[in-house]
């Protein structure tokens, strides 16, 4: 099967390594970086073998796809522009800043008959893969994604950074629709919310509670799913899959037995598997994990949530 040209658009911390994935992927050539500054894309460029560019608009009609690595207010502009000019895109989370944005760019991709996959990395933590294919439908999710203060990705507030993950994951496991959003959050550090809280309710009856903070001591990043007959726990950070469920036996009279089954993957590649599954895609001309479509559904409660905190303050 023919190699496809790829390039990645932003080589900043995330862009980087995103670059060495496809590097090393058998069935692509990384033939170009692009990148502001001069010096980070010669650098990144010269590790491996490519091309380094500061305008993404020279590489229009040259590549077959590309990653979009860029600050959220510029993944519309870049992303419509590759795909006008017929490339496959992975872009990263959140899709855009407005839900008009994302649906523009899921018709010209649909239109043009593109992969648009959007860059929801935990969605393929190996824990979360594992999980999907379990056959229990949760009752209640409770999730937190904390994590220090860190300058570097302030430019969206805590609920567009961080709690966009798991409002993405629970989206994808209920499969219902939300009938109701309650949130609370507040400022910290900066001039948007830096830990926030939502409560999502959902037609099926499945309730989540959702918490998101950059401003924590520690790093945590855990979702609980509690099911008619399991418990089931997923660190992200571990990659560890534990799952409590009743078995046939009894522990007490009346009463069953309570079996654990642990399942630990921390040699997997999050981020390896999702531009590998990106490739294969457009390669087998199949849909994506995170369509534009998921990562639209996401975006849209990011906003409602965020709407809501904004309500708080005014």
């Amino acid at each position: 099967m023919k190699k496809l040209k790829c390039a990645v658009i932003g080589t900043g911390y995330l862009g980087k390594f995103h670059a060495e994935k496809y590097a090393n992927l058998p069935n692509c050539e990384l033939v170009a970086v692009v990148d502001i500054n001069t010096e980070i894309a010669n650098k990144i460029a010269q590790k491996h073998n490519a091309k380094a560019y500061t305008d993404y608009q020279a590489l229009l009609g040259s590549v077959d796809a590309v990653s979009i690595v860029v600050p959220t207010c510029l993944h519309y502009k870049v992303a419509k522009d590759f795909l006008n000019a017929g490339a496959h895109v992975l872009v990263e989370k959140p899709i855009t800043v407005t839900l008009e944005q994302a649906d523009e760019l899921i018709e010209i991709a649909n239109k043009n008959q593109l992969t648009l996959q959007v860059g929801h990395l935990e969605r393929f933590n190996a824990a979360i893969l594992a999980l999907k294919t379990t056959e229990n439908q949760p009752v209640f999710i409770e999730s937190h994604r904390l994590s220090p203060f860190n300058p570097r990705a302030n430019d969206v507030s805590v609920v567009l950074d961080l709690m966009i993950h798991d409002i993405d994951i629970i989206l994808s496991l209920v499969n219902s629709d939300i009938i109701k959003i309650d949130a609370s959050g507040t400022k910290v550090l900066t001039q948007d919310t830096d830990i926030a809280n939502a409560r999502l309710t959902f037609k099926n009856g499945c309730v989540a509670n959702v918490t998101a903070s950059r401003i924590s001591l520690k790093m945590e990043r855990k979702m609980r799913l509690f099911c008619p007959s399991a418990y089931i726990s997923v660190n992200f950070q571990t990659k560890t899959l534990t799952t409590h469920k009743t078995g046939t036996k009894e522990m007490f009279p009346g009463i069953p037995e309570i079996n654990t089954e642990e399942m630990v993957f921390e040699n997997s590649d999050a981020l390896l598997a999702e531009i590998q599954a990106f490739i294969n895609c457009i390669q087998t001309n199949t849909a994506p994990l995170v369509s534009g479509v998921a990562g639209r559904q996401a975006l849209a409660t990011a906003i409602k949530i965020t709407d809501l905190l904004a309500q708080q303050t005014t």
